[in-house]
């Protein structure tokens, strides 16, 4: 676990042994895109990174950016998207209540996409028209989230924004991206010190952080930070202390997703000095059934035997229903003619069953409940209208006899999750207290932070690394204006 301390006095700090504008604590994508955007408009940056290079998680995501409004990519595949239709699509999604950081990723966004590809992020003018959870094929555009999935497709137009960006052969679409922020970042000369494990935050006598205490090469110093902190220190993903707390399901059976600088430093930062925290339980955990994509023509039951979601929403939103059933189980139900083998996630094959019954029995549902569940899906598939969960047309199937089962149930499965759940800041990357007052000097931005999604069942690929990337540049824009104030 992280060592944290604090908050110290400034009255206590005998030497400022370095001085900055603005400290930044992570060289993730949060922190890289803070530094730049400050450095850029006439602040003294220094990033205290506490491993031996740049990166962090971002650099081992798949490098999705969930942006829309009508990005150059969107419209070179002929989707005319605007910031109002994203708007309603993700107000209709998600149940955040901060309704400034919504509008604002949304009003921004075609801006952000401009300002990535300047910094040499790759996004080929191409889009990926199936069902999948990534791409490796070189496409740069593609539907990640609930977008197409009811009631959503009712809300706003079904329009993909899941700008994935190129680079066949490379390790990751992540660490691409990554690659390009910090190839820019050390060509601008913003300076880093890397190894430097940012231990606790120094307040003055109102209440102000004017700097940190810095732990490198064995030896304790003070760093003074002349307008604020910027907290970019990643998620809290393995730190078991909180995730036992907060999500002991997917901490006992999943597999969290990190690097272990993924511990919760810049929670735990945050907490010394009264830091509000929003979302502590919601996470998006993933062992998708889809690809191949015929598998959403089957259906997805419980213990009970009955259905529970339509089977073609987002991966996040299948988990997150999964997750509170019965013992957290689930099946996917197939019939001969489109049976594969789900290429994400390591679901566990069952068996193949001639009957209705001998299906039943294997699985232990009820008798007669899976017959019930078919009998109603089959009478819908036959008449074009999934009245229960309004499935897509596009994955419409009668099923028939064989059938072939996997269990998709958390224990048993390998589903990787990450947390989504972190520090509350203002549309400025300000630290806010629990009275959702302004914490002087502190911003925050990235996984540290609390997410837009609140939970799996609200959340669409790439919206992690594009609202960290984005509230990142405005916490340093905003520390830039007050050093220029």
């Amino acid at each position: 676990m992280p060592t944290v301390e604090g908050p110290f006095s400034s009255i206590d700090v005998d030497e400022w042994t370095l001085r900055a504008d603005l400290v930044i604590v992570g060289l993730g994508i949060a922190g890289a895109c803070a530094a730049l955007e400050a450095q850029r408009a006439g602040a003294e940056v220094l990033v205290l990174e506490r491993a031996g290079a740049g990166g962090g998680a971002s650099a081992w995501s798949q490098g999705q950016f969930y942006l829309g409004g009508g990005t150059a990519v969107q419209q070179a595949c002929g989707y005319d998207d605007s910031r109002d239709e994203m708007y309603r699509f993700l107000r209709a999604v998600t149940t955040t209540q901060e309704e400034d950081k919504l509008r604002t990723f949304c009003d921004e966004s075609v801006h952000h996409f401009d300002w990535l590809e300047a910094q040499g992020v790759p996004f080929a003018r191409e889009a990926y028209r199936h069902k999948a959870v990534y791409t490796r094929t070189g496409e740069g555009l593609l539907m990640t989230g609930n977008e197409k999935a009811w009631p959503f497709r009712d809300q706003a137009a079904p329009i993909p924004r899941g700008h994935q960006v190129s680079g066949e052969g490379e390790i990751s679409g992540g660490n691409v991206a990554m690659k390009a922020i910090l190839g820019t970042v050390e060509s601008e000369d913003v300076p880093v010190l890397y190894e430097a494990n940012v231990i606790g935050l120094v307040q003055d006598d109102q209440g102000r952080i004017v700097g940190v205490k810095v732990r490198r090469d064995g030896a304790d110093s003070f760093v003074q930070a002349r307008v604020g902190v910027m907290l970019a220190a990643g998620s809290f993903n393995l730190n078991t202390d909180v995730t036992s707390e907060h999500m002991p399901l997917f901490e006992q059976y999943g597999k969290p997703l990190g690097e272990p600088t993924n511990d919760g430093a810049g929670l735990l930062l945050g907490r010394t000095v009264g830091v509000a925290e929003h979302g502590m339980q919601g996470l998006i955990a993933t062992a998708s059934i889809y690809p191949p994509e015929d598998l959403i023509k089957g259906i997805v039951v419980n213990a009970e035997g009955r259905r529970f979601v339509a089977e073609d929403v987002y991966h996040g939103r299948m988990s997150h229903h999964i997750a509170r059933q019965t013992d957290a189980k689930a099946f996917l139900v197939l019939d001969e003619e489109i049976f594969g083998y789900p290429q994400h996630g390591s679901h566990t094959f069952l068996d193949a069953y001639e009957t209705i019954e001998e299906m039943e029995a294997a699985l232990g549902v009820p008798a007669g409940a899976l017959a019930a569940t078919l009998e109603q899906y089959n009478a819908d598939m036959e008449s074009g209208d999934d009245a229960e969960f309004h499935k897509h047309p596009d994955w419409h199937k009668v099923l028939t006899a064989p059938y072939a089962v996997f269990e998709i149930s958390v224990p048993r499965s390998d589903y990787h999750w990450m947390s989504l759940g972190g520090l509350v800041t203002d549309a400025d990357g300000r630290a806010l207290n629990d009275h959702g007052e302004v914490i002087p000097g502190l911003y925050a931005a990235g996984a540290c932070t609390n997410h837009l999604a609140q939970d799996g069942d609200e959340y669409a690929s790439g919206m992690s690394l594009a609202a960290g990337s984005l509230f990142g540049r405005r916490a340093g824009a905003h520390a830039a204006a007050a050093v220029n104030a």
